[in-house]
């Protein structure tokens, strides 16, 4: 009844041996068939469609697509593999893979540490014309915090799973100086830096004001971030989740830089900026909602300007603790995490069909499956965890796949076909919930 949607096996980017035998286990234990069908669409997505393998150097290397479009985002591509990793230390070739993505990464960084979006070769690209310093290795240079962080975060789970720090050399270490002098110039405490970007457009959220520099912050310890990991520019340019995950990767950096032995000096400055941002986040980014109480903001600028949201991309505010900013139970969380998954958010979106954030990107009364499976991953209520799950069946309109928004109204009304992101953290849900709540998956949804 339920046809295969995963390419035939002689047309797979990659195959693990490891992860297909988890599919095969986590698979029979799901009583729901349609179900079990999505997870095994989804959940080998990324190493199936997207992961082009290569050699470089005499090093692995491993170009990441996000799907539809053929570019590695440093941000996607670490959550592409993220799911994968758990199963590295088990399946040689998989490491290799996972291996050749960090050495691409910090590659690309070296690069370019401002850019979003990578091409394979240097052959150019649709946003040559950006009025920023575009290289023919760019396929896009919208600066954003966490595409640093995500290079930080794929190295750091790698070692945590597989005891190794065989990737950290020198030009490793000069990828990490670039990411920390780059946090560093984006505090902008003396100037704007270097970095401005304009694109001709009619898209307000494709470019940003002001020469290029977006509005104006006021200095207090905290980095700018030009656009928002939707690629939607930022309205103000303090991005609170994503100074939180900066927080947490700088001291992942430097736990790893002190287990190599190599660069003390800029393990110290990395703690000691993380040290500051998280001091500026909780002196400026916690606001008091009417209904709510005391929150986090999504976006502020130190002169006391906020924007109240949250969006449905990642790093969010609702993935906080799943990225490992904060602990599931904190208060500020739980307050936060009541606005944003209510209509005071104002890209809160309830329909026919489902409910969930959505945000500007794909424009009103869209929720992005994302939210959904993020909202599950935070949740330690299983009825929510069920719902969330049933919202998801419901919506994938018969594709056995997920995708970045689909209409409350009608599921027929989505975008992308193929965003292997967001099918691969599908299949990371399935994996979490068969081991959190097992007996769910006994369930007919």
């Amino acid at each position: 009844m339920f046809e295969s949607k995963r390419p035939a096996p002689e047309k797979r980017c990659f195959q693990s041996k490891a992860v297909e035998e988890a599919i095969a286990s986590i698979k029979s234990s799901i009583a729901d068939e349609e179900l079990a069908w999505m997870f095994e669409n989804c959940f080998p997505n990324t190493l199936d469609t997207t992961v082009e393998v290569g050699e470089v150097d005499g090093r692995p290397d491993t170009f990441v697509i996000t799907g539809d479009i053929h570019a590695m985002w440093l941000r996607d591509s670490t959550a592409q593999v993220w799911p994968y990793i758990r199963y590295a230390s088990e399946d040689e070739e998989l490491r290799q893979v996972i291996l050749g993505a960090i050495y691409r990464q910090a590659a690309c960084v070296r690069i370019d540490p401002y850019a979003n979006a990578y091409n394979k070769e240097a052959t150019g690209g649709h946003w040559e014309s950006d009025l920023t310093d575009m290289l023919p290795e760019l396929h896009e240079r919208k600066w954003e915090i966490d595409s640093l962080c995500y290079v930080i975060r794929l190295a750091y789970g790698y070692w945590q799973c597989t005891g190794k720090l065989d990737f950290m050399d020198s030009d490793w270490l000069e990828t990490a100086r670039l990411i920390v002098s780059t946090f560093r110039e984006q505090q902008r405490m003396d100037g704007n830096g270097q970095y401005k970007f304009q694109r001709k457009t009619i898209t307000s959220a494709d470019t940003l004001p002001l020469g290029g520099y977006g509005y104006p912050v006021k200095p207090c310890g905290l980095i700018c971030s030009a656009f928002r990991p939707s690629d939607d520019a930022c309205v103000v340019h303090y991005l609170v989740p994503s100074n939180f995950v900066a927080v947490v990767s700088l001291r992942q950096l430097a736990e790893m830089l002190d287990a190599a032995d190599m660069g003390r000096d800029l393990a110290e400055e990395a703690v000691a900026m993380a040290n500051q941002v998280e001091a500026a986040l909780h002196d400026y980014a916690v606001v008091k909602h009417d209904t709510h109480g005391a929150i986090f903001a999504y976006e502020i600028d130190g002169f006391g300007g906020q924007l109240l949201m949250d969006d449905s991309n990642i790093p969010s505010l609702l993935a906080l603790p799943y990225l490992g900013c904060c602990d599931r139970d904190n208060e500020l969380y739980e307050s936060t995490r009541s606005f944003v998954l209510s209509e005071d958010n104002p890209f809160y979106f309830k329909g026919k069909y489902g409910e969930g954030i959505g945000g500007p990107h794909v424009g009103m009364d869209f929720f992005w499956p994302m939210s959904v499976i993020m909202r599950a991953l935070t949740s330690e209520d299983e009825e929510e965890v069920a719902a969330c799950i049933k919202q998801l069946k419901a919506t994938h309109a018969g594709t056995g796949l997920m995708h970045e928004g689909v209409n409350v109204n009608n599921p027929e009304n989505f975008t992308r076909k193929w965003f292997a992101w967001v099918n691969t953290l599908f299949g990371e849900l399935i994996v979490t919930v068969s081991e959190k709540f097992p007996t769910l998956l006994e369930r007919q949804f």
